[in-house]
């Protein structure tokens, strides 16, 4: 899922749009590509690895679709704040994510690694929604990291190791800090950024919505060749069986 759009073509400053509007607009893309797609496999002189690769690609985009359709119908659910907390291990949660994106990543030719991680402790989370927000990281860092790049997720103590970052790090086109500094001041609105015009701010609408649910937060590093996006979770002091 995508977490940034488009500037105005004149340069100027950047439009505000409905959820409902961007929605739309994330739908677009997965729709006109399964078309496509459809059509490719309705042609007479495909092998039959031709057929079995064009089906693959049609499952993955339709996950894609569903996840987008699925989280925002779930991040405007009155209920957000009632989804239980326990303790998580937040390494699984990044082996889990990379097991269920890595067929998708394959195809696109890039790779999901998991940056070797020491041991960290458990932290207040609800499982599937860190899932959800790990996953809309990825997502996005699949459009913009270079062909046959790495997309990595990384994890760390900060906070005098009261928190863990979760992030996911793209290696994607550099973003003028004149750009950043809107992007970063207004995470959570529907913002457009030109150096990545496949994005829109719904994804990170999505995650923050989430992470508010889960007492954390939500950010971003801007690095020379990209971006990271991280998600922030308290520690969890409990016993816990993970």
């Amino acid at each position: 899922m995508s977490l940034r759009g488009n500037q105005n073509q004149d340069g100027g400053g950047e439009a505000g749009v409905s959820a409902t509007g961007i929605a739309a607009h994330e739908l677009k893309s997965p729709l006109v590509l399964l078309r496509q797609l459809a059509l490719e496999l309705a042609g007479d002189s495909l092998t039959d690895a031709e057929r079995r690769s064009i089906a693959e690609q049609m499952t993955l985009v339709s996950e894609r679709a569903l996840r987008l359709t699925s989280d925002l119908t779930r991040a405007e659910s009155p209920q957000l704040h009632l989804f239980s907390l326990e303790p998580v291990n937040p390494l699984d949660i990044t082996k889990d994510v990379r097991l269920e994106l890595q067929s998708l990543y394959k195809a696109q030719g890039r790779t999901l690694s998991v940056k070797r991680i020491h041991h960290l402790p458990p932290v207040i989370a609800n499982r599937d929604l860190l899932r959800r927000i790990l996953l809309n990281f990825a997502d996005n860092a699949l459009h913009y990291t270079d062909i046959e790049g790495v997309v990595e997720l990384q994890a760390q103590l900060i906070n005098e190791r009261s928190v863990v970052r979760l992030s996911v790090r793209d290696y994607g086109p550099y973003i003028p800090m004149k750009q950043w500094r809107k992007l970063t001041q207004n995470l959570t609105d529907v913002k457009i950024v030109h150096q990545r015009p496949l994005s829109s701010g719904l994804g990170l609408y999505i995650s923050n919505e989430f992470a508010k649910a889960m007492d954390g937060r939500i950010g971003a590093i801007r690095h020379q060749d990209g971006a990271s996006f991280y998600v922030e979770l308290p520690v969890s002091h409990q016993l816990a069986l993970l």
